[in-house]
């Protein structure tokens, strides 16, 4: 399976993929038929268990499909056991500072560049038979800093700045509630304008959310190196609607 990296230089263009949310293994099957290029399993605003998490990233995994696991916190704990079940990367929510970003990082990586545990005896590792593949997992997992806030945006350069960091990740909604500003706000646009340039300047891809918009996804494609679309629920609720209010509509015709 490629690394996350790996799969944002390869494609020659933006990569799409959206918040799995569901703890249903058939769910993340589903999204990989569907084309989506990875998936970010979402620990922080779903009921999702480690175990859960474990069985989906080994779904995903199955289906030689990235998966991220945006964790719930800071916790080296839990970025840990997540790399270990053999995530391809962990999204880090609320990095503000640049002490943040580095502590992230330290809890991806092995010493001496971290102070991740080395335990092999895990899916990383091939339950043990493969010790190279599980320090190559740890050199290779994406650690991706969730940018939500005017500090984290004000320290953007420092936080991307940190040795071993692969990528940035604007959190609109939580930018928005955070700031107080609406999504048309001049000053919001403003905030987001120095995120895309500060990433550019850094040479480091970027990253952002957005609904279950084609045409917004579109735009922020021109913007963004990976886009997360919608979600696997609204996905499925909004095919479901869909159909129903057609057929329901058809038989008034």
């Amino acid at each position: 399976m490629k690394a996350f990296t790996e799969l944002l230089r390869s494609l020659g263009r933006t990569a799409f993929g959206t918040w799995a949310k569901l703890p249903t293994c058939d769910s993340v099957e589903l999204l990989a038929i569907a084309g989506f290029d990875f998936i970010a399993i979402d620990m922080e605003h779903a009921p999702l268990d480690i175990r859960d998490v474990h069985q989906l990233i080994g779904a995903a995994r199955g289906r030689d499909l990235p998966a991220l696991v945006r964790v719930p916190d800071r916790s080296p704990t839990v970025i840990a056991r997540v790399l270990d079940s053999g995530a391809a990367g962990v999204l880090v929510p609320h990095v503000d500072h640049p002490g943040d970003a580095v502590n992230a990082v330290a809890a991806a990586r092995f010493p001496p560049l971290g102070t991740r545990g080395f335990g092999p005896t895990v899916r990383a590792g091939g339950w043990g038979t493969d010790t190279a593949a599980y320090r190559a997992s740890a050199a290779s997992a994406a650690v991706i800093p969730q940018l939500e806030s005017r500090a984290a945006i004000a320290a953007m350069h420092r936080i991307g700045a940190t040795d071993g960091l692969d990528a940035l990740f604007v959190g609109p909604a939580d930018l928005a509630v955070a700031t107080g500003l609406t999504a048309d706000a001049p000053e919001f646009r403003a905030l987001l304008d120095t995120a895309e340039r500060t990433a550019a300047e850094l040479g480091i891809p970027l990253g952002t959310a957005t609904g279950a918009s084609a045409a917004a996804a579109a735009a922020l494609a021109r913007r963004y190196q990976f886009v997360l679309l919608a979600n696997d629920a609204t996905l499925l609720t909004g095919a479901a609607s869909e159909l129903l209010t057609a057929t329901k509509k058809s038989l008034t015709a």
